[in-house]
């Protein structure tokens, strides 16, 4: 199964919990980043608890272990189920996050390459082959791997094996869902889904997928 996650990247409470409860029965995850933690706190990990959905902190957290590990800590006591970190800051920087999240029985996903044109420029080279195999020593539950690359996804799903790919750049960045939804463990849709008019008919569009 290839689960759908919500990328909700709006910046007002009352839009974001009404796109969220719209959506919730039609995806499986959904993944908060910096523009609705920053406008809202992060209580509102509580308040979108009512969609009984997993939450993940799209924080690209990349300091020292430490900073890490502090930063995780609040992640999980507010509520959330998983994280996302860098990888670029070493298997050190990594691990603290990765150890936070499996000490509160939570996921920790590291980013192997980004989506956007710009993370060509130095995840190339070999470089998101090395974080990414540098994330599985680490212990990481999986991967964040570009869905407008998917030759890239293809060589990385070789290097992490069976453990989870989540692959965003879907819709608006230009990824197709169908092209890489057998390839990994769930496509994150943003803007497609939450600038529509109709946000739960938007996610909807994507129901056949969840079962590829």
């Amino acid at each position: 199964m290839t689960e759908l996650i919500l990328a909700l990247d709006v910046t007002e409470k009352k839009k974001a919990l009404a796109i969220a409860n719209a959506c919730a029965p039609h995806i499986d995850a959904i993944k908060i980043g910096y523009p609705l933690v920053l406008s809202c706190g992060l209580s509102i990990a509580q308040e979108l608890a009512t969609t009984r959905l997993p939450l993940i902190a799209d924080f690209k957290v990349a300091d020292i272990p430490n900073t890490n590990t502090l930063i995780c800590e609040q992640v999980f006591r507010s509520g959330f189920s998983a994280v996302i970190c860098h990888g670029f800051t070493g298997t050190d920087s990594m691990k603290a996050c990765i150890t936070s999240a499996h000490a509160h029985r939570g996921e920790c996903y590291v980013v192997a390459e980004m989506s956007h044109p710009g993370g060509k420029a130095f995840f190339s080279g070999g470089v998101a082959e090395q974080i990414a195999a540098d994330a599985m020593i680490a212990g990481a539950d999986g991967i964040i791997a570009p869905a407008t690359r998917p030759d890239r996804v293809k060589v990385l799903r070789g290097v992490v094996g069976k453990k989870k790919i989540l692959s965003p750049g879907i819709g608006v960045q230009g990824g197709d869902a169908a092209a890489v939804a057998s390839l990994v463990d769930g496509i994150i849709v943003g803007r497609s889904i939450y600038e529509a008019a109709d946000p739960a008919a938007a996610a909807q569009r994507y129901a056949h997928l969840r079962h590829v």
